[in-house]
């Protein structure tokens, strides 16, 4: 009797986190996005925690795309880059302390893109060499300074790669080893910043950006 009121709970427990699991993310509040309704957005040259210098102005320059196909008009992110650096900003955690009201004054922008880049880079394992980008983003009104999206998104080139190797270990050995060196000759996480920026900012996802005023979809999400 004992072992099958246990194996009861055990049961009950098992399907009650086999439903949490399930459970499909928390859809996101739109409302004050909606009410902005933001139509140029400021992209700001993204924070950087990884340990790779290049990493900041490597997803800078892949923001742009995937909220051009969104439906947004941002502001080219060259002119912005001058016009901080003509104004004394030349550290992005310094641009990034800038009041929203003061952004707006300069730039004319309704929304800011707040950017910061977790990972970035080739990690090297005994049998795999892989390069990973892991950013998240902030979308930031800049008339009332309210927080109206945010995001996370990560990519990797494993994602493409064929692990397969016709030489046992050995030649999984020399594989990850000339990965490491294309990766680090290539900067290929130049390319996986791409994939990153593509999920992060593309519209139409679940608890995703919105699709801007110049997308055909515009209004339909």
């Amino acid at each position: 009797m004992r072992n099958t009121f246990r194996l009861m709970i055990c049961l009950v427990a098992a399907a009650l986190l086999s439903a949490c699991a399930s459970q499909p993310p928390a859809k996101r509040d739109y409302t004050a996005y909606k009410q902005s309704n933001p139509k140029t957005i400021l992209v700001l040259p993204p924070l950087n925690n990884s340990p790779d210098v290049n990493a900041s102005y490597s997803v800078l320059s892949q923001l742009s795309y995937p909220l051009a196909e969104s439906g947004y008009y941002v502001l080219p992110v060259a002119l912005v880059d001058a016009t901080f650096k003509q104004n004394g900003l030349t550290v992005a955690g310094d641009i990034h302390q800038v009041a929203p009201a003061k952004l707006r004054e300069i730039f004319g922008a309704d929304a800011a893109l707040f950017v910061t880049v977790s990972k970035y880079g080739s990690t090297y394992t005994v049998l795999d060499s892989v390069t990973v980008v892991t950013a998240s983003a902030r979308l930031v009104d800049l008339r009332s300074g309210t927080e109206l999206w945010s995001g996370s998104a990560s990519a990797s080139s494993a994602e493409n790669q064929n692990n397969n190797s016709g030489g046992g270990l050995v030649g999984m050995l020399i594989s990850a080893a000339i990965r490491q060196v294309a990766n680090n000759l290539s900067d290929s996480g130049h390319d996986v910043a791409g994939m990153t920026s593509q999920r992060l900012l593309s519209a139409g996802y679940p608890n995703g950006l919105l699709f801007g005023p110049h997308s055909p979809r515009y209004g339909t999400d």
